[in-house]
């Protein structure tokens, strides 16, 4: 065989053994997927809420959750973009940070990033493989087995400790007080705005659930809590003082000064807890992610500064190249052009209120369409008549989960919101999201002015992500 060719072999043998090494990690990672969905569902994890077994998982594991300093985050909108946020900026200042997030767009490994990325499928693989001895351990002792977010949240603990990080943060993934995050103790705890979501688990007023949510403050610590309704600031100063935490708060010790539009995002002044930055570029959009930068950047002071009034202001450059560096996938995200089509997870009236008001600024869209999937345990009412005086019409679909609403009982409850004239139905979401294009398209008041809002559901998000071809 002459040389040329002997070499063309030798790079085909070792593509095609590559290709079968990719295809078998990809097939070990499904396996892994499919055997943590058998599991207890996050959303059924709540009844009986305890903290004792997810205690007695990380005992067995050798309580990886104290590894590292936490970062702890909660509310009911906001937390995923903080977080990322937060991550971001602690990368710009050297801190290696490990970062827990829920639900995830598209696989559960985007729930565990290591320096800002998920981590790979074959360390989601190894980490699962080295936790699951320790489950089988813990199952027999406890009333019913491990569910899925508590051994999702203990691969994320048992990640980081091996990792090392220098920081952890935590989202938490239901309420606060009883959530499996809650057995690590936050030297900063962060709670984004607080609203009525999750009413059968959490209760049905917002001071209820910030009674739940305020669980995660423990004594010590820094408690950075954004803009509240009063109720909810009561509920949450009174937890403060009785655990002896210090108190920041958007509006008074930190706060938006000032924000103007900019191409693909927006330029803030923000007041820290030790100094004031300007010209800060955010690539996202809408008010609401301009005051979750705000507290993202008093939660980045507290951590580093190590308190409310001690320290000295941060470096004003990189808190502009951790910021410029920020991405927050399925929130208000442009997937394609031609027409524009925007993804938002929106899954409650709050969070819909304010992607309405953010797709109206930062979007000329005419007309927009829009398509929906929610959740049936959701306030759908609520959510569509948030969407309703921004969307011309609306495509009702539904996502790929038990939990999701029937396309066709959606329709019904759109139909008494937007009239009957305006509301399409595709219960197969890549059909819903050709006829929301096409929609678009037809009803274009000029050339490419139409666009298409897939919301109501970070699942539907995601799965409309997948569907779109979205990294």
């Amino acid at each position: 065989m002459a040389r040329g060719d002997a070499g063309r072999a030798g790079r085909a043998a070792g593509a095609a053994k590559a290709d079968q090494a990719d295809q078998a990690a990809r097939e070990a990672y499904a396996e892994v997927e499919r055997a943590l969905l058998r599991r207890l569902p996050e959303h059924k994890s709540v009844e009986g809420p305890t903290l004792e077994r997810i205690r007695l998982l990380c005992e067995l594991l050798g309580e990886p959750q104290h590894a590292a300093p936490v970062i702890h985050l909660t509310g009911t909108n906001g937390k995923t973009s903080t977080a990322r946020m937060v991550d971001s900026l602690l990368a710009a200042f050297g801190v290696r940070a490990g970062r827990l997030t829920s639900p995830h767009l598209a696989e559960i490994r985007e729930r565990i990033s290591l320096a800002g990325e998920p981590v790979s499928p074959e360390r989601f693989v190894q980490a699962y493989h080295e936790v699951m001895p320790f489950v089988d351990l813990a199952d027999p002792r406890l009333d019913r087995p491990l569910s899925f977010f508590e051994i999702v949240t203990a691969i994320g603990f048992a990640v980081f400790a091996d990792a090392p990080v220098d920081a952890a943060v935590l989202e938490v993934g239901l309420g606060g007080r009883f959530d499996a995050t809650n057995v690590a103790d936050g030297r900063v705890a962060v709670v984004t705005p607080v609203a009525v979501d999750h009413a059968q688990y959490l209760g049905d007023t917002p001071a209820e659930i910030a009674g739940e949510k305020a669980g995660i403050i423990k004594p010590g610590a820094v408690a950075v809590i954004a803009q509240q309704e009063v109720e909810v600031a009561e509920v949450l100063m009174r937890r403060a003082a009785e655990v002896g935490a210090s108190v920041a708060r958007e509006g008074l010790e930190f706060g938006l000064v000032n924000r103007d539009l900019a191409v693909g995002g927006q330029r803030l002044t923000l007041q820290g807890l030790h100094g004031t930055y300007d010209e800060i570029f955010l690539p996202l959009h809408g008010v609401h992610q301009a005051h979750n930068a705000s507290v993202a950047l008093a939660a980045v002071e507290a951590f580093l500064a190590g308190g409310v009034t001690e320290g000295e202001g941060l470096d004003a450059d990189l808190v502009r190249e951790g910021f410029a560096n920020v991405s927050s996938p399925g929130r208000l995200e442009v997937v394609r052009r031609s027409p524009t089509v925007v993804l938002d997870a929106a899954h409650n009236p709050h969070g819909a209120t304010a992607t309405a008001a953010a797709v109206t600024e930062s979007f000329s869209f005419e007309p927009l369409v829009g398509v929906v999937g929610v959740m049936a345990d959701k306030d759908v009412e609520g959510l569509l008549e948030a969407f309703e005086p921004v969307l011309s019409r609306i495509v009702c679909t539904q996502n790929s989960t038990a939990r999701a609403m029937p396309a066709a009982e959606l329709a019904e409850i759109a139909m008494d919101i937007f009239g009957e004239e305006r509301v399409d139905l595709a219960p197969r979401l890549d059909e819903a999201l050709d006829l929301g294009m096409r929609l678009a398209e037809e009803e274009a008041s000029a050339l490419g002015s139409g666009g298409v809002l897939v919301t109501g559901s970070v699942i539907t998000a995601g799965e409309a992500r997948v569907l779109l071809g979205g990294r």
